[in-house]
């Protein structure tokens, strides 16, 4: 099953809380939703940060799937 995906690579700090809360408004319909982070602590932080406002049911990635966050429902 390939996962709706947004990579979250090359964009800016300062980005990512519209561009996340679009997606998985966009996409909602599509979950799970697959959103790659990369290795940066603080990408991984906003991206939590905009799920937890909206109330979505994710999951981080761990082990081998470190900077992924998997959205689960919306």
């Amino acid at each position: 099953m390939k996962l709706t995906t947004l990579d979250l690579h090359g964009k800016r700090h300062h980005e990512i809380d519209l561009e996340v809360e679009n997606f998985i408004f966009l996409n909602q319909d599509d979950c799970p939703l697959l959103i790659i982070c990369g290795n940066s602590q603080k990408m991984i932080s906003l991206v939590i940060q905009v799920l937890d406002r909206v109330g979505s049911n994710y999951e981080e990635g761990k082990g081998h799937n470190y900077g992924t966050v998997i959205v689960r429902q919306i």
